[in-house]
């Protein structure tokens, strides 16, 4: 698998008010509303994208439904890591399968055009893996 670069990294929160209000009042971090309860920002150096993603929607990609299944660990974090393409978010997931990793959703297209496959870290992180076509129009 040949990771790009990290593609986004966020907080995951029950109560996306108070964490809006840490992120942006208290450390400054300039966050705009792209969905509903979604805060997100693609201007902060070192990631090509910091969001706010509440409990219920980051529950609704990964499992299909707003509540985050009792049996798994509840996630503080996110963080997606950016291949090549979809093809390689397709291949990305079957080697982590292939190496006993359970993949909890995907590889597939999110209604944005993004590809992704999720897992959870041993440390309860959601990570992603990703492609999104606006990412590689310079590299065309």
């Amino acid at each position: 698998m040949d990771i790009r670069f990290v593609a986004g990294f966020g907080p995951i929160s029950p109560d996306p008010q108070p964490a809006l209000d840490f992120w942006t009042t208290t450390l400054g971090i300039h966050l705009h509303e792209l969905a509903p309860g979604y805060h997100h920002t693609e201007d902060l150096a070192g990631t090509r994208a910091f969001a706010i993603w509440p409990l219920a929607q980051a529950a609704e990609a990964t499992f299909g439904t707003s509540q985050w299944p009792s049996d798994r660990p509840v996630p503080q974090a996110w963080i997606e890591f950016e291949l090549e393409s979809p093809e390689a978010v397709a291949a990305g997931a079957a080697e982590l399968r292939d190496r006993g990793q359970e993949v909890l959703a995907g590889p597939k297209v999110e209604p944005w055009g993004q590809t992704t496959a999720r897992l959870l870290s041993p440390e309860g992180l959601l990570v992603g893996l990703s492609y999104l076509p606006s990412f590689h129009e310079s590299e065309s």
